[in-house]
């Protein structure tokens, strides 16, 4: 007989599983909520209980990457942001523009001082749950939002810049930590005997020393003659890694002081992490972007750090150095991108300023492990140079940074006093530089033992491998008879020989500015354009663009460095990879799902706490 439901009887059968809402605390420990209900409400409420143990994830980001504020210069004085990273108007960065467009060298030198500004942890951050983050129910909306951006800023996200980092943060954070999505969700994980103990069972138990691979990763054709790609994780690393909860934090730093003074703040980090997490905490995974890479390995140097840090994963880091930070000391970044010139500095007297007082921007310069000879001059259309430096018996330190007098020495003194700013001594600059040489020194060849890499290598994103100044004839004056003074003397020419203005062209010889050009393109019927007057000079210099592959930023000699001073195999995986630009990597989904595999991997190594 068939038995019918009426309106006020209610349908039979099994109840509806009901689980308890919880959220993690600042130790990561889960904390359950529930309403008690009336006594005739017998069905079972789940909890549904998480790894105990506990294997942070600390991003470190680039230089440029952290936010900054200005260090009260007395008591009672509020700071104020310096360097903001936040999403503006329309997910655009507008307020780091607005903070430094038109800004000018004595203004940048005077507020970009290393010892003028700290970290700013009160950047964006999300309001909503991820991960680990999750709401607490008993609390109201209103409270809710504002306990989840205080456990973001916890985390230190924050400190880090919201456009160019909290997506992937996000990301990140997201398949580590999903409490509905568990993370061999990533993998193709057949459903037949290939995989697990027994496929029809209710909860399935993996098979151990099977192969997964992770869709659009693993099946990747060879990058290059240099690597096979990613290698597969096995189900054992999965079994291994689900003992951790891993939540991600985030370590902003001053980018203007010294890379070492970083780590030392990273350790202490760290230091506070394990003891914030507790016994269920005996180690940390640090993942890096650009010079953040330095930071960590200097950090895993230091005392006690090498054990406490379980892996590190390296994101198009500077190994060697980039020539290009020389190039924009000299000329500014106006021929690069405009854009980014606005606010970095649109010549040479605006980067120099900043930069000059900063140990941290002169650590990634080229260090003695770059190729000898990247600093060129070049007759016109000739490839063989007039110059190389530095030669194979010479350090960079000395022959180009710490040059004082010669055109061609990293910085023109007089750019180090500009009008408004306050005035870099000589024997400071001398001391951050040599703040550089000590640094690449302790450095050295020195990696975690258990590092992994990737990094940049596309003719999309062309990079300067060198730095190459091309001599050419310069405008003679008319009814000039005199001889132009030898091409060899341009070697030996001194700043007082030359008319060098920040920009891309350096004039040498006897230069004067006669006359006004004017220029007047067929079929425009407004006024002519007037560019400016007509500088007469025996030679010109300029500065030539970029002459290799990487990513923008770093060229490829220094990004696939690492594999090529690893001694002790300290390097497990390098992976050379294409389709993104030096700031953009951990947007490129290939990018992250590398990331994910060797970070489950290093999680799958990692100490169990006893």
């Amino acid at each position: 007989m068939e038995e019918k439901v009426t309106d006020n009887q209610p349908a039979t059968g099994p109840p509806e599983e009901r689980v308890a809402p919880f959220h993690y605390n600042a130790r990561g420990q889960q904390c359950f909520t529930w309403t008690l209900t009336d006594c005739d409400i017998t069905d079972p409420v789940q909890l549904r209980i998480g790894p105990d143990l506990i294997l942070p994830v600390i991003f470190i980001p680039g230089v440029m990457g952290s936010n900054l504020k200005s260090v009260p210069e007395r008591i009672g004085q509020d700071s104020r942001q310096v360097w903001t990273l936040d999403y503006g108007f329309a997910g655009l960065r507008t307020p780091l523009a607005s903070q430094w467009v038109a800004k000018d060298a004595g203004f940048r030198q005077t507020t970009l001082h290393p010892d003028r500004v700290e970290v700013d942890d009160q950047g964006g951050v999300p309001n909503v749950p991820w991960g680990m983050v999750q709401e607490n129910q008993q609390m109201l909306p209103a409270e809710r939002k504002a306990a989840l951006m205080k456990r973001y800023r916890e985390r230190g996200w924050g400190e880090v810049g919201q456009a160019s980092y909290e997506r992937f943060l996000i990301w990140l954070e997201h398949v580590l930590n999903s409490p509905t999505v568990p993370r061999h969700q990533n993998y193709a994980l057949e459903l037949n005997d290939q995989h697990w103990e027994d496929p029809q069972a209710a909860y399935r138990r993996l098979k151990p020393g099977v192969d997964v691979f992770m869709p659009g990763l693993n099946g990747m054709d060879r990058i290059d003659d240099d690597t096979e790609g990613v290698k597969p994780l096995t189900t054992d690393d999965l079994l291994a890694g689900v003992r951790f909860n891993m939540p991600v934090h985030a370590f902003g730093y001053n980018w203007l002081a010294s890379n070492a003074d970083s780590a030392r703040r990273l350790k202490q980090r760290i230091e506070t992490l394990l003891e914030q997490y507790g016994k269920r905490c005996k180690q940390v995974l640090l993942v890096t972007h650009s010079m953040g890479g330095l930071i960590a390995r200097m950090c895993a140097t230091l005392p006690g750090m090498e054990t406490a840090i379980c892996g590190i994963v390296h994101g198009v880091m500077p190994t060697n150095g980039a020539p290009v930070a020389y190039r924009r000391c000299k000329v500014g970044m106006r021929d690069e991108s405009f854009g980014a010139s606005l606010v970095i500095g649109s010549n040479g007297q605006e980067v120099t300023a900043v930069f000059a007082q900063s140990p941290g921007a002169l650590q990634l310069l080229p260090t003695t492990r770059y190729a000898p000879g990247w600093l060129k001059l070049l007759r016109e259309n000739q490839s063989r140079a007039l110059s190389a430096m530095p030669a194979l018996d010479q350090c960079p330190y000395d022959s180009i940074y710490l040059e004082r007098h010669r055109w061609w020495g990293l910085v023109k003194e007089e750019w180090l006093a500009p009008e408004g700013g306050t005035a870099i001594e000589w024997t400071l600059y001398e001391r951050a530089i040599e703040f550089a040489r000590e640094f690449h020194a302790e450095l050295n060849t020195y990696f975690h033992p258990n590092t992994y890499v990737l990094y940049g290598s596309d003719a999309k994103f062309p990079s300067f491998e060198t730095i190459r100044w091309n001599i050419r004839p310069g405008l003679r004056s008319p009814g000039t008879v005199r001889a132009p003074a030898p091409i060899e003397s341009l070697i030996t020419a001194r700043h007082t020989d030359v008319q060098h203005r920040g920009r891309a062209i350096v004039r040498v010889g006897p230069h004067s500015a006669l006359g006004r050009a004017s220029v007047k393109f067929v079929g425009d019927t407004s006024t002519p354009h007037d560019p400016g007057p007509r500088i007469y000079s025996d030679w010109e210099l300029h500065c030539g663009m970029q002459d290799g592959v990487g990513d923008g930023t770093v060229p490829t000699s220094s990004g696939r460095a690492p594999i090529d001073q690893v001694e002790r195999g300290e390097v497990r995986e390098q992976l050379k990879m294409q389709g993104f630009d030096h700031e953009g990597p951990f947007h490129d989904e290939r990018v992250q799902l590398v990331t994910l595999q060797w970070v489950l991997k290093i999680a799958a190594q990692a100490k169990k706490p006893s």
